[in-house]
């Protein structure tokens, strides 16, 4: 009897025509039949933001053997929440997500599309990899990453993640020295230096634009930025429980406070 091959639900934040997603969608189709959800518009930093008032309209785009695309104008939680409930016949076994065009290592993963996808697929016992190459460039070369997306999403296949745990890896991009491996680590402290811009449109009317920097000086060998500064793949286990477990207890104390009229 030939063995079911493994059922991939993907989907992405930068849009169905992302070079990243169409690389991401060749390389899992060497590994499982494919659903392809992509959103109609880029929609970065949507992070998990669905849609409830507005109408989703779905389209069926392409449907050949092992492989089925629709595009959606939501979000990427909307994607992922389309994928498994209605567009698929059973459960997907691996959910992923990207590859992201621009890292979504330390806190610019709060903001990110790309990992509300992910989150949304393990908050709902799905097993879910987020991929991010940290470059901009819509034309970037991503062909550097093969192997090592191809081997992660192998083992993740094979032995699965611990409950409520996903995975956000990260490659920098591509430079003339070869990856030098995978580094298990843990998300850096970090923040974006942020600023309104005013601006004026052709009626007069003022507006604003928000542009950044993003600062770090939490870069020691066991963050992802380390990772990725020195030419190594971040791979962070993340969990969508935001609880500061070592506080409670300390925090106890708050119990006592009398909050009777």
């Amino acid at each position: 009897m030939e063995k079911k091959r493994p059922q991939i639900l993907i989907t992405n934040d930068d849009g169905f025509a992302a070079k990243g997603l169409r690389k991401l969608v060749t390389l899992m189709r060497t590994l499982g039949d494919v659903t392809l959800v992509s959103t109609d518009e880029v929609m970065s930093a949507k992070s998990h933001s669905c849609t409830i008032r507005d109408r989703l309209y779905v389209h069926q785009i392409q449907k050949e053997e092992g492989f089925v695309e629709f595009r959606c104008n939501g979000t990427p939680v909307d994607c992922v929440k389309l994928g498994y409930q209605k567009l698929m016949p059973e459960p997907p076994d691996l959910v992923v997500s990207g590859i992201n065009h621009g890292m979504n290592a330390a806190s610019t993963v709060v903001y990110s599309g790309t990992i509300g996808a992910v989150i949304e697929a393990c908050m709902n016992g799905l097993t879910a990899i987020g991929f991010s190459l940290f470059s901009l460039d819509p034309d970037a070369d991503f062909d550097h990453l093969d192997t090592a997306i191809l081997e992660i999403t192998r083992k993740v296949l094979k032995e699965g993640l611990p409950k409520g745990v996903c995975l956000n890896v990260n490659f920098p991009k591509r430079s003339e020295e070869t990856l030098k491996g995978i580094k298990v680590c843990r998300q850096a402290a970090c923040r974006w230096v942020e600023l309104f811009k005013d601006q004026y449109d052709e009626n007069g009317q003022q507006f604003y634009d928000l542009e950044g920097a993003f600062e770090s000086d939490d870069i020691t060998p066991d963050t992802d930025l380390w990772a990725l500064n020195h030419n190594f793949a971040s791979l962070v286990p993340t969990c969508f429980d935001w609880t500061a477990h070592a506080q409670i207890e300390p925090m106890k104390n708050y119990e006592s406070l009398s909050i009777k009229p």
